[in-house]
C-alpha cells in the first residue's frame, strides 16, 4: 500500500478545482459507492422542497463567462415524462471514458479526498481510504473503502440522471449519455447520505444544506446542462437565477469532458405531460388549454410564434 497521487489521472486531475479547497467561496441520481470497480446504482427517492435562499437580493447585470450569463442562455421548458428512463440508458456505470485504466469513480475519489492511500496492485486504481471535506454539509468524512464503509462517501451527478433525461437527454445519442454519465464536470465525492436526500431533484427542490456551496454547485448544474444542450424548468431557472443573484461573478465551470452535442429539435419540445405539445392552436382551444404558458403540459415554442412565453393567444 503506498500513497497515491492524482497526477497519473491526466484527464480528471486537469478539472482544477479539488472540492476540499473550495468550501469557504460561494455557494441529482443516486449513484452510491460499493465495494466493487463498477459501483452500483439506486432509483433515488422522491426529491423534498429545496430550501429557499435568504433574503431578498438586487440582481446584478450577469457578466461574460459567468454562470449568470450561462444561465439566460438556456432553454427554459417543460419537464418532459420520465417514460423510458434507466439508468443503462446511460451507459454501465463508472466506465473508464478518459481511457487512463482506472474507473470513474475511483477517479473522483482521487480528485477530490486527500491523503489518500490506493491499492497498488490495482496500477493505484482503487482508493482504499482517505479524507473527504465535503462539500455539501461542510463537514470532514474519514473514507474508508469496504463492504459496510464505502457508502459514508457517494458520488453525486450534480445534475441528476434522471433529471437530465426528463430535460433533453433522451434525445442524445447513448455516447453522449455515457459521457454525461461520467463526465468530471458532474461529479463530485460527496457526504452518502446527504446525496441519498437529493434523489433526482434539481435546484427548485434541493440545494446542498451549506449554504456556502450553493454558488458553486449551481454553477456547476448550469455548466453540464450548457455542455449537453439540456434545458431547464421555469422553477428551476428562478431558483438558480435567486441564488447567483448573490455571487454575480460566479464562473462558470469548465474542463469536463463533453462531446458535440446538437441541441434538440425544438419543435418537438416543451411537454409537461405525458401527452406531449399541441399539434396546434385549434387542439389547445378544444382541449380549454388556451393560451398556454410556457412549462404548462401542451406547451411548444413553435405555437408561441411571438416567443413571449404564452402560446395560441
Amino acid at each position: 500500500m503506498r500513497a497515491a497521487t492524482t497526477t497519473r489521472r491526466g484527464g480528471i486531475a486537469a478539472l482544477g478545482v479539488s472540492v476540499a479547497l473550495v468550501l469557504g467561496a460561494c455557494a441529482g441520481g443516486l449513484e452510491p459507492a460499493s465495494p466493487g470497480l463498477g459501483g452500483s446504482d439506486v432509483e433515488p427517492p422522491a426529491a423534498t422542497a429545496a430550501p429557499a435562499p435568504d433574503g431578498p437580493a438586487e440582481t446584478e447585470p450577469a457578466g461574460s463567462g459567468t454562470a449568470l450569463a450561462a444561465l439566460e442562455m438556456l432553454p427554459v421548458k417543460g419537464r418532459a415524462p420520465k417514460t423510458g428512463y434507466t439508468r443503462d440508458q446511460f451507459g454501465p456505470a463508472w466506465a473508464d471514458v478518459d481511457h487512463n485504466g482506472c474507473d470513474t469513480r475511483n477517479d473522483v475519489l482521487a480528485r477530490d479526498l486527500s491523503r489518500t492511500v490506493t491499492d497498488p496492485d490495482t496500477h493505484d486504481c482503487i482508493v482504499l481510504s482517505g479524507v473527504l471535506a465535503d462539500p455539501y454539509t461542510g463537514t470532514r468524512i474519514d473514507f474508508l473503502r469496504g463492504q459496510a464503509t464505502s457508502t459514508a462517501v457517494q458520488i453525486d451527478h450534480v445534475v441528476a440522471l434522471s433529471d437530465a433525461w426528463q430535460k433533453g437527454a433522451q434525445q442524445l445519442d447513448g455516447e453522449a449519455r455515457r459521457q454525461l454519465a461520467n463526465d468530471p464536470l458532474n461529479l463530485l465525492a460527496v457526504d452518502g447520505p446527504t446525496n441519498s436526500g437529493k434523489g433526482d431533484g434539481d435546484a427548485a427542490t434541493w440545494l446542498p444544506p451549506s449554504k456556502a456551496f450553493r454558488c458553486q454547485y449551481v454553477a456547476r448544474q448550469v455548466a453540464v446542462k450548457q455542455a449537453y444542450a439540456l434545458w431547464v424548468t421555469k422553477a428551476e431557472h428562478d431558483a438558480i437565477a435567486g441564488i447567483l443573484s448573490r455571487c454575480p461573478d460566479e464562473p462558470l465551470p469548465t474542463g469536463g469532458s463533453a462531446p458535440d452535442v446538437t441541441p434538440a429539435d425544438d419543435s418537438a419540445d416543451d411537454s409537461a405531460g405525458a401527452g406531449g405539445p399541441f399539434a396546434n392552436c385549434d387542439a389547445a382551444r378544444a382541449a380549454g388549454a388556451a393560451p398556454v404558458h410556457r412549462g404548462d403540459p401542451g406547451y411548444s415554442s413553435r405555437l408561441d410564434r411571438d416567443g413571449d412565453g404564452t402560446a395560441c393567444e
